[in-house]
């Protein structure tokens, strides 16, 4: 794995650090190991100018959305070029990022469908950046054994629909495997596709909804459904199966946000799911 992802990754982790103390500046760890990430990339060839620029657009618009002192005109021009800026990268749509190739067509079950992984730096470095301008994060020891346990209990309810329905539609099979290959899907996975799209979905989208609708009655219900409605068709290049499986998945990320407060829940619950689904069922679905 290029260093640059191991920067990003350690990046991810960091945005729970408390700022340090370096005379009278306070340097947040989580910025300078992205800073890491983004130099490293800038090396090897992972990252060039053209993205960069989009980096550091997302970062600035993402914290000018963030604060509390921008008027409402400012939060909505913000937060939309927040959110565009966001798809584009995760869409792979800009230019200036060369993701390499971690597993290319492989087969991991007989009758399963070819499956291809990239270590994505756009949509990893967007997911970093929104999780650490935007998303409630748990600060104790008490919010996040909140976050566990309410992910325990919603991850068992959301496999079991999830994997159940998949099932019984014939879109996956029963196929438990140990590969050599799992640990690098596994953190890849985490840190470049359950951080990224929960901190989208759930830290920026649903909490900005949820925040819109508070006055109305069922607005935080609103929010839960229209969160996973955009997950699920954020999934459309898979097919109907796919958007309706996705929609399951994600009404059960977004109630796992609603419930904890905080990003970790949902973060686990899709991590748990992608991680269950990889090691025990055909991957990614059958042919």
């Amino acid at each position: 794995m290029p260093a640059a992802f191991v920067l990003l990754a350690l990046a991810v982790c960091a945005t729970w650090a408390r700022p340090m103390a370096v005379g009278r500046w306070r340097l947040a760890p989580w910025l300078l190991l992205f800073i890491a990430a983004i130099v490293a990339g800038m090396l090897t060839g992972v990252l060039e100018w053209p993205g960069l620029i989009a980096l550091a657009a997302l970062a600035y618009c993402a914290y000018r959305t963030g604060r509390n002192d921008a008027s409402r005109a400012q939060q909505w021009v913000f937060g939309i070029a927040t959110a565009l800026l966001t798809l584009a990268l995760a869409l792979h749509r800009l230019p200036g990022f060369h993701n390499p190739v971690l597993l290319a067509n492989a087969i991991l079950a007989p009758d399963a469908a070819p499956f291809t992984q990239y270590a994505n730096f756009d949509k990893g470095a967007a997911g970093a950046i929104l999780l650490a301008c935007l998303c409630r994060q748990a600060g104790s020891a008490k919010a996040w054994r909140k976050s566990s346990s309410l992910a325990l209990v919603i991850v068992l309810a959301t496999i079991a629909i999830v994997l159940v329905t998949a099932l019984m539609l014939g879109h996956v099979r029963f196929a438990p495997k140990l590969i050599a290959y799992a640990p690098v899907f596994l953190l890849v996975n985490l840190f470049f596709t359950c951080v990224a799209e929960e901190a989208f979905f759930r830290g920026f989208m649903q909490e900005r909804m949820a925040r819109a609708l508070a006055c109305r009655r069922g607005g935080a219900y609103l929010a839960i459904a229209v969160s996973a409605l955009l997950f699920g068709l954020a999934h459309a290049g898979g097919g109907a199966v796919m958007v309706m499986l996705a929609t399951l998945a994600g009404l059960g990320y977004a109630i796992a946000y609603a419930k904890a407060g905080t990003i970790e829940a949902p973060i686990l619950v899709h991590f748990a799911l992608n991680a269950v689904h990889f090691i025990g069922f055909s991957y990614p679905y059958l042919r």
